[in-house]
């Protein structure tokens, strides 16, 4: 843990930067050692704030979220249309990038902003008055699992990016395995126009894993 609360960057995304990265290890379940499959379940430690690998079995029994050590990650993916949010009221959360996710900690007892950067996850100071008026404003909020559970945006409209800004409720991993694609693949000062087209990839998956078709993106 870090002197911020917040969890330390290495460990959050360790186990998932080598998938960032292309590589395909053989992966074992941190709690019984079973193989795993490239696409796998996690758990957060929450003392530590760390993601642990598991398999299906060792996952389910940390489905409840009443373990004191443990919680499983959700894998549901959602597009929130309707999501409002003026350009005004994103400023406010002082976000100096155009893509952030947000989540509780319950270990912190509070909400924590985090924005990727080549460097790995920073922490950007939040509001809570900015973040409430939000999140009044968008009731699905309310309902975010602590710990394993974030609100993803993106406002970044460049290269093939989208035409208008995007949210999501998303699993915790899937915000670390942003961080750790940009960490892998960032070049130069700008990234590379590789790096922003993995970003685009990642998106256009996730949006249809939420069930809504990807933009057509153009290079």
């Amino acid at each position: 843990m870090s002197s911020t609360g917040l969890p330390r960057p290495n460990r959050a995304f360790a186990s998932l930067s080598k998938l960032a990265r292309g590589s395909a290890p053989v992966e074992r379940c941190e709690l019984c050692s079973s193989a795993l499959a490239p696409s796998h379940q996690h758990l957060i430690e929450l003392a530590r704030r760390r993601l642990v690998c598991a398999c299906d079995a060792c996952a389910v029994l940390f489905s409840s979220q009443d373990s004191p050590k443990y919680k499983r990650v959700p894998r549901r993916v959602r597009y929130l249309n309707d999501f409002q949010m003026t350009d005004g009221q994103w400023d406010s959360l002082m976000i100096p990038i155009g893509m952030a996710f947000f989540l509780y900690s319950s270990v912190d007892c509070k909400m924590v902003a985090l924005y990727p950067s080549p460097a790995g996850p920073t922490e950007s100071l939040l509001s809570l008055e900015a973040w409430q008026e939000i999140v009044d404003e968008n009731p699905p909020l309310a309902a975010m699992e602590p710990d394993v559970e974030a609100l993803l945006v993106n406002r970044v409209t460049r290269l093939g990016g989208p035409s208008t800004p995007e949210y999501y409720l998303v699993p915790v991993d899937e915000c670390y395995r942003l961080v750790g694609l940009i960490r892998g693949n960032w070049r130069g000062f700008s990234g590379g126009t590789e790096v922003w087209k993995k970003i685009g990839d990642f998106f256009a998956d996730l949006k249809g894993r939420a069930g809504w078709p990807a933009e057509i993106r153009h290079a």
